[in-house]
């Protein structure tokens, strides 16, 4: 397993070993000896499974507030999508900066995305089939979006001229001035600023 920091060092791509013949492949997608060695402990209790019919649906930006925040595990298992996580912790000195990754079935890589960031993507395919694991269960109290287009974020979506296929919930969202401060940056020490 290659584990890489992205832009934002706390965002990782993941890339499980794969192993193929005549027969076709098999591939650990998690472990979690490999993730623990790779200072990724996870407890993991919920997997997820989205499927998006048209290319350039937007889904994001997503998060949930404490105490269920999440950890994200993601991975494509047809398609490809453009991920984004963006820096939500208040005190951190890249708050409010995003990193992307283009995650797909074809590269068999993952995006790791932490808790204190906000989650999204977009669908660069027809047919995009994505898979994810969380920390924590869906709260629907907790549940908390950020406009994807909010231009104090500037995220520079790979829409080539399209309009994006967005949920009423995503469509509303509002921007990341006007949500509550959920995520304060701890430094190394543990410090709170």
């Amino acid at each position: 397993m290659k584990v890489t920091p992205l832009a934002l060092a706390e965002v990782l791509e993941v890339v499980p070993e794969k192993h193929g013949d005549a027969r076709g492949f098999f591939s650990e997608t998690y472990s979690a000896d490999r993730f623990a060695k790779a200072k990724i402990p996870m407890s993991w209790v919920q997997d997820n499974h989205s499927f998006s019919a048209p290319k350039f649906v937007l889904r994001g930006l997503h998060y949930q507030a404490p105490p269920f925040a999440q950890d994200k595990l993601i991975r494509v298992i047809k398609g490809s999508i453009f991920d984004v996580a963006v820096d939500i912790r208040r005190g951190s000195p890249t708050f409010g900066r995003w990193c992307s990754l283009v995650v797909s079935a074809s590269k068999w890589n993952q995006i790791f995305v932490p808790k204190g960031f906000a989650h999204g993507f977009l669908t660069l395919e027809p047919d995009t089939e994505v898979i994810y694991k969380v920390s924590a269960p869906y709260a629907p109290d907790c549940d908390r979006v950020i406009c994807f287009s909010d231009p104090d974020i500037g995220i520079d979506w790979p829409l080539e001229g399209a309009e994006p296929v967005l949920s009423a919930k995503d469509r509303a969202a509002p921007r990341l001035r006007e949500v509550a401060a959920d995520f304060s940056y701890q430094t190394a020490d543990g410090m709170v600023s």
